[in-house]
């Protein structure tokens, strides 16, 4: 079992066994300029405080260290994964259906030459993004989907 999936096993007990009213979004394990670092993504309706995020980064740092299946170094974080957050999981597209995303290529399209694209999230099935428009993209074309943010 890759580290973060075994990451996500535990956070997510942690969070039954407590009651927490919140959900693992994502978890990464990723070096960063000789850093490594796991990040724990969560979320609640109303958002994340601090609060939570320090009470489950105690729960989880006990708990990675009594498993202490992680061989390297770490530094943990425990945070939301903000307001522009990125989608990855079909639960995630199923969680975000109707509002508007930000779609980045690989590379620019043949048909019209974008590499960026925004849309209103109409479906996704596992292989394609379906926008508000009819616009469907295959997946397999498709870097990063993320949460559209008026500025």
């Amino acid at each position: 079992m890759k580290i973060e999936e075994r990451v996500e096993e535990l956070t997510n007990e942690i969070i039954a066994a407590n009651g927490f009213p919140m959900e693992t979004v994502d978890v990464e394990y990723v070096t960063e300029r000789k850093e490594h670092y796991l990040r724990i993504f969560i979320d609640k309706e109303g958002g994340v405080s601090l609060d939570d995020c320090g009470e489950l980064s105690e729960l989880i740092g006990a708990k990675l260290d009594a498993e202490d299946f992680i061989k390297d170094r770490y530094i943990l974080e425990v945070s939301s994964p903000g307001i522009d957050r990125q989608l990855k999981k079909p639960r995630d597209f199923v969680r975000e259906k109707g509002k508007a995303v930000d779609v980045v290529f690989y590379a620019p399209r043949p048909k019209d030459g974008k590499k960026f694209l925004t849309g209103v999230l109409a479906d996704y099935d596992g292989n394609d993004l379906t926008l508000d428009e009819g616009e469907v993209i295959p997946v397999k074309d498709i870097a990063t989907v993320r949460l559209h943010i008026d500025i």
